[in-house]
């Protein structure tokens, strides 16, 4: 009688329990690297947004204490006169000294990037240094160089016999811009700059077998590969003309007529806090400054990724 062999069934190559072992490890492992972020993030950013917004919904008597008032603040912020004069004047700031650092900054980049410079990485670093001085040094250097008393302005005022004051009302935007713009445009290049040098070499050279020439190239090679780059450099040159403080802040003391408590709003919510102690009324502000910018941000940001996919 024959006698019949049962093949055996081959091994498996690891258990379902060890699978879900290393499953179980790879996620955690991944929650224990991000972690460290997710409390900073929390401790910094989320949590003063949450208490600020909790702030914007009571109102400091002074009979009674606190009281809840719901969105009474945020009423009287769309019909606080100074709150909409210190928008107006950050919209118009914005509107002039965004777009024409934006244009340097891509000049510079574009120049440094044509290779007809001599040593263009000095050029990179000279336009760079700026932003490596910390703002408030910054301010005060330009702040020394604009007094009409004293300074640069007083020494060309006695020189030529002329009455330069850029301090005064009607200068004193144009004087915070260029601030502004020394300290950032050579940020705004090297974003540029970065986005250039990664253009295949491949364009160029298809380019030259055209007979394009270097304005040719510029146009249709170098500008549409910096639309992103010139999206986020728009999108956070709006962040920080919105956040506007050091700069007004540390000229009050030389500008006392031209610089208002109320010059932007965040020098408003400042003094509202500070000065003023209308803790409450001061976070409603900077709540409502905050949904500003992020919508105008968003905006742009939509409207960029359009024309990008376009």
């Amino acid at each position: 009688m024959a006698s019949m062999t049962v093949a055996a069934a081959p091994p498996e190559s690891g258990s379902s329990a060890e699978q879900a072992l290393r499953k179980d490890r790879k996620r955690w492992t991944g929650w224990l690297f991000i972690t460290p972020f997710l409390l900073v993030f929390a401790a910094f950013l989320v949590a003063p947004l949450a208490y600020s917004v909790y702030l914007s919904l009571f109102q400091q008597k002074l009979i009674g204490g606190t009281s809840f008032v719901g969105l009474d603040n945020y009423k009287a912020v769309f019909t606080d006169e100074k709150f909409w004069s210190a928008l107006r004047r950050v919209a118009i700031f914005l509107l002039v000294q965004v777009p024409i650092m934006t244009v340097l900054s891509l000049i510079a980049a574009l120049g440094i990037d044509s290779g007809r410079l001599r040593g263009p990485g000095s050029y990179r670093i000279l336009l760079f240094l700026p932003y490596a001085v910390p703002g408030v040094v910054a301010t005060l250097i330009w702040g020394f160089m604009y007094g009409d008393k004293f300074g640069l302005t007083a020494s060309i005022n006695d020189l030529l016999g002329t009455h330069i004051a850029p301090l005064v009302s009607s200068w004193i935007l144009l004087s915070i811009g260029n601030i502004v713009t020394w300290e950032f445009m050579g940020y705004n290049m090297l974003i540029f700059y970065s986005s250039l040098k990664v253009i295949p070499q491949e364009l160029y050279e298809a380019a030259e077998v055209d007979g394009a020439g270097a304005m040719s190239i510029v146009r249709h090679i170098k500008l549409p590969a910096l639309r992103g780059s010139i999206v986020i450099s728009i999108i956070f040159s709006i962040i920080g003309s919105f956040q506007l403080f050091n700069e007004p802040n540390l000229l009050q003391p030389l500008a006392p007529n031209a610089i208002t408590t109320n010059f932007t709003p965040n020098l408003y919510a400042y003094n509202l806090s500070f000065a003023g102690q209308q803790i409450n009324y001061a976070a409603t502000v900077a709540i409502v400054m905050g949904v500003i910018t992020a919508v105008i941000a968003y905006v742009v940001q939509l409207r960029g990724s359009r024309k990008e996919t376009m």
